[in-house]
C-alpha cells in the first residue's frame, strides 16, 4: 500500500495498515536536520506521506530591510519570523475595494512545480494548498482591528471582500484540478488560546456561507477537503462537517481534548496534527515526546488520525527532540519505507 493509499484510508474512516505521518519544519529546524542528515530532501528522508503543492500564502518579493511583499501587496516584516513575518501597514485603509485589484489566481508559478513534485513523490498523498484562505486574507489586506470593527460597522463590505477573496480562490482551485492531486487544504485561522477570535455568531454570519461554497467546488470534484486553523475551534466541527470537512489541521493539545476528539469524530472527520508545540517539543526530554507520541499512535491505530506536531517545528525544539518522534514514526510495526 503507498503513501498515498493510507492517508486516503484515514479520511475515509476506515483503519490503515500503520498511523501515517507528515511533518513540517521552519527555516531554523529544518536547517538542524539538513545538518543531521547531510541531505536537503527532508521529505523524503523523513517519509512524509503528504506533498504540498502550490505556493501558499503567494509569492514574497524581497524590497529590502527584512521585508517582503506578496501578490496582494501586503508587506510582510521578516526580522523576527524567518518563514512568513508579521503584517506591517493596511492594503485597504478604508471598508472599500474600490481601486484595488486582486491579482491573478491563475499565475502560472502557482502551478508551474507541480509536475517535477508529482514525478518524484508519486507515492505521496497529493494536496494543493491555500493558505491565508479567506479570513487571514482579509484581515491582512483591511488590518485586523479594522476588520474586526468593519463586522459591525460595515457588514456588506466584509460580505464583499470575503465573497471576492472566495472568488480568487474557487479559480486557483479549477486550474489546480487540472492536475492529478487528492485534496485541497485551505489554511485559515479563527481561534485563540480560548474561543473563536471574531465570536461564534459572526463566525457563522459571515464566514460559514462562504466556506460552504469553497468546499463543495472541491467536493463536487471528487477531491477531499482539508484545513487548517490554529486556536480552540472544535465548537466548530459540526458545522464543517456539514459543508464537507475531511481532515482537520492542527489540533492543538493545548486548546482541545485530543484523546476524547479522536473518539467522537473517527469516521467523520480525520484529525492531522497534536503533537504538542507549544509544550513538549520545546521543553520536554526525549522520554517526554516518546510518551507523547506513543500516546497519539495507539489513538489513531483504529484510523481518522494523521501524525504530526501541531504546528510547523521551530527553531527551538532541539533536535535529539524532532529525531525521537520522527524514528517512532518509521518505527511502527507495519510501517515499510
Amino acid at each position: 500500500m503507498t503513501k498515498r493509499e493510507v492517508i486516503k484510508r484515514v479520511l475515509d474512516g476506515k483503519k490503515p495498515p500503520y498511523v501515517p505521518w507528515s511533518f513540517s519544519f521552519t527555516v531554523e529546524a529544518r536547517e538542524k536536520l539538513v545538518s543531521h542528515y547531510g541531505t536537503d530532501d527532508i521529505i523524503e528522508t523523513v517519509d512524509n506521506h503528504i506533498i504540498g503543492l502550490g505556493n501558499d500564502i503567494g509569492f514574497f518579493k524581497d524590497i529590502g530591510n527584512n521585508r517582503v511583499r506578496d501578490v496582494f501587496g501586503v508587506v510582510w516584516d521578516r526580522s523576527i519570523d524567518k518563514d512568513i513575518g508579521n503584517v506591517e501597514g493596511i492594503v485597504l485603509p478604508e471598508p472599500k475595494l474600490d481601486g484595488y485589484n486582486f491579482p491573478d489566481p491563475c499565475d502560472s508559478r502557482y502551478f508551474e512545480d507541480i509536475p517535477g513534485l508529482l514525478d518524484t513523490y508519486g507515492d505521496r498523498f497529493r494536496v494543493y494548498q491555500i493558505g491565508f484562505s479567506l479570513f487571514e486574507r482579509a484581515w491582512t489586506l483591511r488590518g485586523m482591528e479594522n476588520l474586526m470593527m468593519d463586522f459591525y460597522d460595515h457588514p456588506d463590505f466584509v460580505h464583499e471582500l470575503l465573497d471576492t477573496i472566495a472568488d480568487y480562490n474557487i479559480a486557483q482551485i479549477e486550474e489546480a484540478l487540472n492536475y492529478d492531486i487528492d485534496a485541497i487544504y485551505f489554511g485559515d485561522d479563527w481561534g485563540q488560546q480560548h474561543g473563536l477570535l471574531m465570536g461564534p455568531d459572526a463566525w457563522r454570519k459571515f464566514i460559514y456561507p462562504v466556506l460552504r461554497r469553497m468546499y463543495g467546488v472541491v467536493r463536487d470534484a471528487g477531491k477531499y477537503v482539508m484545513i487548517h486553523s490554529c486556536g480552540d475551534v472544535d465548537e466548530l466541527f459540526d458545522n464543517l462537517i456539514e459543508i464537507g470537512l475531511n481532515c482537520f489541521n492542527p489540533f492543538q493539545p493545548e486548546v482541545m481534548d485530543v484523546s476524547s476528539l479522536i473518539g467522537k469524530y473517527r469516521g467523520q472527520l480525520a484529525f492531522y496534527g497534536g503533537l504538542s508545540t507549544q509544550k513538549t517539543l520545546p521543553y520536554g526530554s526525549t522520554d517526554d515526546v516518546k510518551a507523547e507520541v506513543k500516546h497519539l499512535l495507539e489513538l489513531g491505530r483504529d484510523g481518522g488520525y494523521i501524525l504530526a506536531p501541531a504546528h510547523s517545528v521551530e527553531g527551538d525544539v532541539p533536535l535529539e527532540n524532532m529525531l525521537a518522534f520522527i524514528d517512532m514514526a518509521k518505527g511502527q510495526k507495519g510501517y515499510c519505507s
